[in-house]
């Protein structure tokens, strides 16, 4: 197997997972903290994934070699309801060019676009594979996929591995999974208690 699990080791992202491992963080910082993750989780993943052009651009003093994001490309981001939209909301604003999807996946996703998914928190019982499953039967290979999820457990990781070896992922931590509970030690409690935004 050869699941590609990335941490990066941000400070920023640092500080976000314990703010939201802190048990009296209140629930409106516990909602920043749930977005800023998504925020720079992304920033990290686009960097040797976002397609880029270069072009000549005109200055003030003569022309020179600009880059810019290749809008042939786009990105279809796939936001699991509801926590990986939290995520999705703080990853938008360092995210170009790309097209939200909720509930359904399209029935069609075209040979140039690549996908994000956001996941809340990957678990042995509650991760993406159906998402992943869906996506290959429309075409979408491992390397057109990035996952994004606030944290993960190494459970969870390994039944996706089994299924999709070559998929990569990008987390805050990976934590253990209480076979009992389901829950991840130390983890960040259940977000749907604390998010201050109200899904029903």
């Amino acid at each position: 197997m050869s699941l590609k699990v990335i941490v990066p080791p941000h400070p920023l992202i640092k500080h976000w997972l314990s703010i939201l491992r802190e048990h009296n963080t209140p629930n409106i910082l516990f909602s920043t903290g749930y977005e800023q993750l998504g925020k720079w989780l992304t920033y990290e993943a686009l960097r040797d994934w976002l397609p880029y052009k270069k072009e000549l651009i005109n200055t003030n003093n003569g022309e020179v070699e600009g880059v810019f994001i290749n809008n042939d490309y786009p990105i279809k981001v796939i936001a699991k309801m509801p926590e990986g939209l939290s995520l999705w909301f703080g990853a938008k604003e360092v995210l170009p060019n790309s097209t939200l999807c909720l509930g359904e996946l399209p029935s069609k996703i075209e040979d140039n676009v690549g996908v994000i998914v956001y996941s809340d928190q990957i678990k042995m019982k509650s991760n993406p594979i159906k998402t992943l499953t869906n996506l290959k039967r429309l075409g979408v290979e491992s390397n057109r996929v990035l996952i994004i999820s606030s944290i993960c457990s190494n459970k969870g990781l390994n039944e996706i591995a089994k299924i999709f070896p070559h998929q990569v992922i990008y987390t805050s931590c990976i934590d253990e999974e209480d076979d009992r509970s389901n829950s991840l030690k130390p983890g960040i409690g259940d977000p749907l208690l604390r998010l201050s935004t109200i899904f029903r």
